[in-house]
């Protein structure tokens, strides 16, 4: 009489071994989430997008991308910082939202130092400085004058209030003594599809947002804001050779997990990101984008972080730049 109830016991007993045992299995063991925290069509999407389908044939597993934009990367971010610490919710960082919205914004969801780890920085991004292709100016001291003699009717779009984008421009305004207007969007690609129609005049973005539109002749390239021309636009001059002394703007984009996720964990995802940008195509791509790839330790990404929070934290104090 004892029989069927061992039985069901028994069966009860293996039901439950079984959660425990699917933790213990290889990492990844089902789909990996990377989310990218801004509209698609942004430079951060489009790296995004890159690397996914290479990074599920290293893993194994499906890459699935999910655009949460909002709030200048801080929802996104929100997302990941608060998921599971197993590797399976990642972000696709920008420099903005790690290192800038912290000396911008007076209250966080979440600490980006704090609940996110450092997994590899994926590329260095060269900002590139671009108008409409009808605007009567080809280079920057051009525009500057163009500036001058426009006061009132020079705007500059960026993906949002804060962003890297939008401190370029405050940069640029305050280095060149020109009064720009800022239009802010909800992300990079709105505001560049407004910049080939001609609504505003100027941005300064991430190249793989802008160089596809210059290559096809709707946009016109002033300069790159790095301190060295781009590999993938080698005649188009720095801004410091274009004449504004002393005006560099860099950023970058890098693969952060939630913080607390094992190391092992940490090392798998960092060396299969290595892997997919040694690869002579994704290479090739993102050069042509305007992004020079990286792939870095844990460690070095961490310390990049911390250096470019000070830096850009600067910049915002500098500029005067708030989120009204």
């Amino acid at each position: 009489m004892f029989k069927p109830l061992l039985a069901a016991a028994a069966l009860l007993g293996g039901a439950a071994a079984l959660p425990a045992h699917a933790a213990d299995a290889p990492y990844p063991s089902k789909v990996i989430r990377l989310v990218v925290p801004f509209a698609p069509g942004g430079s951060t999407d489009i790296v995004a997008r890159l690397i996914a389908e290479p990074l599920r044939e290293e893993l194994g597993q499906t890459v699935i991308v999910d655009n949460r934009p909002g709030a200048g990367g801080n929802i996104g971010g929100d997302i990941v910082a608060k998921a599971a610490p197993d590797g399976y919710t990642l972000l696709m960082a920008a420099a903005g939202q790690i290192v800038i919205n912290p000396s911008l914004y007076a209250k966080m969801s979440y600490d980006p130092a704090r609940d996110l780890a450092a997994v590899t920085m994926i590329a260095r991004d060269h900002n590139l400085m671009a108008v409409n292709a009808s605007l009567p100016v080809k280079n920057v001291k051009e525009f500057i004058a163009y500036a001058k003699a426009h006061p009132n009717d020079v705007t500059f779009g960026s993906p949002g209030n804060g962003s890297p984008a939008q401190l370029a421009g405050a940069l640029l305004n305050q280095t060149a003594g020109i009064r720009m207007q800022h239009v802010p969007y909800k992300g990079s690609g709105p505001a560049v599809a407004d910049l080939i129609a001609g609504h505003i005049t100027l941005m300064i973005d991430n190249m793989p947002a802008l160089w596809p539109h210059v290559q096809s002749g709707k946009l016109r390239a002033l300069a790159v804001t790095s301190d060295k021309r781009a590999p993938g636009a080698p005649d188009v001059p720095t801004a410091e050779e274009a004449g504004l002394k002393g005006y560099t703007v860099t950023a970058w984009k890098g693969m952060m997990a939630p913080a607390n996720t094992p190391r092992p964990i940490i090392d798998k995802l960092d060396h299969a990101v290595v892997k997919v940008l040694a690869r002579p195509d994704i290479r090739k791509r993102l050069i042509e984008q305007g992004a020079e790839p990286v792939g870095n330790t844990p460690e070095q990404f961490a310390q990049q972080i911390k250096a470019d929070a000070a830096w850009w934290g600067a910049l915002v104090k500098s500029t005067g730049t708030t989120l009204d």
